[in-house]
């Protein structure tokens, strides 16, 4: 059993992901009960207007890639009046450099949900809803089991706070957010079907292709460039920014309405590992007004931890 690092670093909620991978089970149970604790659950649909803050930094799929998420927290970290957000998925398809990487990058992220309650939000994407809807792979339990013994409980508790997170966000500057699409069925219902959350909500928001895309799972009818702005122009948004699809890493398309991220190695021959900054305090016109940034961890292996 590798030994715990040391009290105070446990204390800290910004301890590193490498510090999450060398505890032991007790801390480990300690770690759950404090975040169990202090992670807000949050409404489905969150608001986020512009006052008190200016900029939004946010970032796709990181699927257990902690080196890659690094990037757009430490952006975060470091700009007064930001938020930081994140589109789902952070468990699953973990790089072998990262270790037991998605139970390293979702606890991460949860501390620094729970030290800034009302700055981080992490969208739940078809991953993290594994216990509603499956999705394969599914690593996220084995890995728990290879860290701190066959537990199940453990593997559920985290899952349940990764539930906490929305399922979509719209901000006042013009810019709705999801892991993958918004409530197709009724549309002039939109929030109220996404605040109830059946399961052909969640379908919608996790699941859903895009038609510009080539990657077709066959879950349910791809949107189109049509019904993507009608659903903006109900949601009084002008940009859709997701994650979900690799194949549609980086590329502004639609006319400026849609822009995905992917911020992991897993996926960076599609255009880069990605996150991206859009303004709060001013409208978003286009996803030309979202800033799109590279992780340094583009294009790098590390040393097994």
């Amino acid at each position: 059993m590798t030994a715990a690092p040391a009290r105070d670093a446990l204390a800290s909620p910004l301890a590193p992901p490498e510090a999450i991978l060398a505890l032991n089970s007790s801390d480990a149970d300690a770690l759950l009960d404090r975040l169990e604790a202090e992670v807000p659950a949050h409404r489905r649909l969150v608001e986020i207007g512009a006052i008190p803050f200016s900029e939004a930094i946010v970032f796709g799929d990181s699927h257990g890639d902690w080196r890659s998420t690094r990037a757009p927290v430490d952006r975060f970290l470091s700009t007064p009046g930001s938020v930081l957000i994140g589109l789902g998925d952070y468990v699953d398809r973990a790089p072998d450099d990262c270790g037991e990487g998605s139970v390293a990058n979702a606890l991460w992220l949860l501390e620094l949900a729970a030290r800034f309650p009302d700055r981080v939000f992490l969208i739940a994407g078809n991953h993290d809803l594994a216990r509603r809807i499956p999705a394969l792979p599914h690593d996220l339990p084995e890995e728990v089991d290879q860290l701190w013994g066959p537990e199940p409980d453990r593997y559920l508790r985290l899952l349940g706070l990764l539930e906490r997170g929305p399922l979509a966000i719209r901000t006042e500057s013009g810019v709705y957010l999801a892991h993958a699409g918004f409530p197709r069925r009724a549309p002039d219902d939109w929030e109220e079907r996404l605040r109830a959350a059946s399961d052909e909500t969640l379908l919608d928001l996790t699941w859903t292709d895009c038609a510009a895309s080539r990657v077709d799972r066959g879950v349910s009818t791809p949107f189109e460039e049509p019904e993507l702005a009608r659903f903006l122009e109900l949601a009084r948004c002008r940009v859709f920014l997701r994650g979900h699809d690799p194949n549609l890493t980086g590329r502004r398309i639609y006319h400026g309405r849609l822009l995905t991220f992917h911020t992991t190695r897993l996926y960076e021959r599609f255009g880069g590992v990605i996150f991206g900054r859009f303004p709060l305090d001013r409208p978003v016109r286009s996803a030309d007004d979202v800033a799109v940034e590279h992780a340094p961890s583009e294009g790098h292996e590390y040393p097994i931890p």
